[in-house]
């Protein structure tokens, strides 16, 4: 399939480059890409980060392998994993870890993806379509209680019952969900109120594709794995698109930024902190007027302390 005609815009491409570069660390920095994507961050932080600097990029999509391929740059390397994998790299061995959270739009835009109700096409929604079921494949054999779970708690969805009832009584009765059409009509007829321009199937298509890719369970994992990864003075940066993204990055990095007492050991010293918040960054009015899907974009920069964890 050619993306070509899928054109991606890199949400706050300077913003997070820059904030990468300020690392403390200098020597030979190695920097982590969680997410290459279309190579928006990448490319950029290729032509500005040392000479002697090394940059290791991660994605699961086979489109952004292929895309990643046509960067010859000897200091560049990609794997064909989920960022969760940063974890096998040495320890304190990096100077900036990027996690840009979004559907790139080439998936969005592509019918064949399954992640959008604006196009019709297989409800697939997988960042690897090389592994794994499709959340057409999971909706065909899900229990009602599982599938209002998932809308429920991934897409904030307080419609979740009637949906997952619906998409239940429709695969008893011999027409199970298969395409994006028939999620988005399923919903619309069981949604009777929603909020004034949005879609009423945009909680569910969020909820679907980030319980289908273990979104937040793997977020979690490259969080807890950039601390072992980063060195003293290394950055932290991640760009979230909504709340429960967002929520997770800013509880750990709120956790790991303040020293913990023992209760149990009272006059010992504190566990010291792991990292210091430095800045919340949103997208300016000018790049949400060019670019509507960064508006709902944060940008959160934390920076590893000199403390071993």
């Amino acid at each position: 399939m050619d993306t070509n005609n899928y054109l991606h815009t890199t949400v706050l491409l300077n913003e997070a480059v820059d904030a990468l570069l300020e690392t403390g660390v200098e020597r030979g920095p190695v920097f982590v890409d969680g997410t290459f994507g279309r190579g928006g961050h990448s490319r950029l932080l290729l032509s500005r980060m040392p000479a002697e600097g090394r940059l290791i990029a991660f994605d699961k999509d086979v489109e952004a392998i292929a895309e990643a391929g046509k960067i010859a740059d000897p200091r560049f390397s990609i794997r064909h994993e989920g960022f969760s994998h940063m974890a096998q790299l040495p320890a304190a061995s990096v100077a900036g870890v990027l996690l840009d959270l979004g559907v790139s739009s080439p998936q969005i835009d592509s019918p064949e993806r399954g992640f959008s109700f604006r196009f019709v096409g297989p409800l697939d929604m997988r960042m690897d379509t090389t592994r794994g079921q499709s959340v057409a494949e999971w909706l065909q054999e899900a229990e009602t209680q599982q599938i209002a779970e998932v809308i429920r708690d991934f897409g904030e969805e307080r419609f979740a019952g009637p949906i997952a009832k619906a998409i239940v009584a429709r695969r008893e009765a011999g027409s199970p969900v298969a395409t994006t059409a028939d999620l988005a009509e399923l919903v619309a007829g069981t949604v009777k109120t929603r909020e004034a321009g949005q879609n009423p199937a945009t909680r569910t298509f969020q909820a679907l594709r980030i319980f289908i890719n273990a979104e937040l369970e793997e977020l979690e994992q490259a969080l807890e794995a950039s601390l072992r990864v980063l060195a003293p003075g290394g950055r932290l940066v991640v760009i979230s698109f909504h709340s429960l993204e967002d929520r997770i990055v800013k509880q750990f990095i709120a956790k790991h930024s303040k020293e913990v007492y023992d209760r149990r050991a009272p006059f010992a010293a504190p566990k010291p902190m792991l990292l210091k918040a430095l800045e919340r960054t949103k997208p300016s009015e000018a790049e949400v007027s060019a670019n509507p899907r960064s508006r709902s974009a944060v940008m959160r920069v934390a920076e590893r302390t000199e403390v071993a964890a």
